[in-house]
């Protein structure tokens, strides 16, 4: 699976990382290593995400999404997640969430995805030490939700 694919759909590029964006990331308040850059239509840099955790053909974790507080509460976090979900499902069979227990409000957006929680809390010692929810998506669930559409 392609980590730094170029995803686009209408108004909205993800694309990899180059050194010529390091002051639009830190505009936006963002700096992270193998992200995607998310863009919207007009080439303003509304923030970053990434793929990480990958398990071969079997499952991929999308995380550390981060968007300027002037596209929260509105679709960009979703069309973000359902072009990266659409990337991934082509190699992969699951995607995973890492979400920290308080972090309601990224809870509240993966509920709208209809993902599923897996375990409830989990302890990492690859993460800090907090306690997180993981969630998961099949590539099949996502398809006939997608199909249902």
């Amino acid at each position: 699976m392609d980590r730094q694919a170029t995803l686009s759909s209408e108004g909205l590029v993800l694309r990899p990382l180059e050194v010529t964006d390091r002051a639009a990331l830190f505009e936006a308040a963002m700096a992270s290593k193998g992200a995607l850059l998310i863009q919207d239509g007009d080439g303003l840099v509304m923030g970053t995400s990434r793929y990480y955790d990958a398990d071969g053909e079997r499952s991929v974790a999308i995380g550390y999404t981060f968007l300027r507080r002037s596209h929260w509460g509105g679709g960009a976090n979703a069309q973000v997640k359902a072009l990266m979900l659409d990337h991934a499902f082509e190699s992969v069979e699951e995607v995973h969430f890492h979400v920290g227990r308080d972090n309601l409000r990224s809870q509240r957006a993966l509920a709208k995805l209809g993902v599923e929680v897996m375990s409830s809390p989990a302890i990492d010692p690859s993460f800090p030490p907090e306690t997180y929810h993981l969630f998961r998506l099949s590539r099949t669930w996502w398809r006939e939700k997608k199909r249902a559409v």
